[in-house]
């Protein structure tokens, strides 16, 4: 698979087609036992996680896995650990309550009280403390109300006008697919088809499989 700068990916698949094994490889948390992870013309396949988050690539992990007993603030400078650029920190603290406003209304509330949507804002805003470039977001959509998994892919699509190449592991594969330009779709750890987000819309085989036609 190839994420060229500044595109927004789709990867696409069902039940344990091997969608987040691929995020956890590209973010460093499983090794591949053949092939390698490039990033930014690097080979980074032998790299830990926190080597990677400091060279840009930062995760929204599935189910959001906020820290419950942490404060909203506390987990947002959870985001920036690998920083050490104070007033830096601290200007993009200022931005990322901007852009999620409910989170700077609630920053000193526990993110285990939060709702579901609140605690998925609170996922994305802590990623972007560590000023990534390239962000990973693993099933955004999970287990949110239909008119915020539209929000999420909002928020998704003006992270993108920001300059963030964003790579999307995704179920909704309508959603996913409206916002994308590429994607791509796994069945039991081998890609199947890829091409435009808009050839995959069009796709026969992906109409009946994917989306419901």
């Amino acid at each position: 698979m190839e994420i060229r700068r500044g595109e927004i990916v789709c990867l696409l698949g069902g039940n344990a087609s091997g969608k987040s094994t691929t995020m956890k490889t590209v973010i460093g948390s499983v090794r591949p036992s053949i092939g390698s992870v490039w990033y930014e013309g690097q080979d980074i396949t032998n790299w830990n996680t926190s080597r990677r988050v400091a060279a840009g690539i930062a995760i929204v992990p599935e189910a959001r896995r906020i820290f419950p007993r942490l404060t909203v603030l506390e987990n947002l400078m959870m985001g920036a650990f690998i920083r050490n650029d104070k007033v830096e920190i601290d200007a993009d603290l200022g931005r990322v309550m901007e852009m999620f406003p409910r989170l700077k209304e609630r920053r000193a509330q526990r993110g285990g009280t939060m709702s579901g949507g609140e605690q998925q804002m609170l996922a994305m805003a802590r990623a972007l403390m560590s000023r990534p470039r390239f962000l990973c977001m693993d099933e955004p959509s999970m287990g949110l109300a239909p008119v915020l998994v539209e929000q999420q892919f909002e928020t998704i699509q003006r992270l993108n006008a920001t300059g963030i190449t964003i790579f999307v592991v995704e179920q909704n594969a309508s959603m996913a697919l409206g916002i994308a330009n590429r994607g791509y779709v796994l069945q039991s750890g081998r890609v199947v088809l890829a091409g435009t987000a808009a050839s995959l819309l069009e796709n026969p085989q992906m109409q009946r499989a994917y989306l419901g036609m």
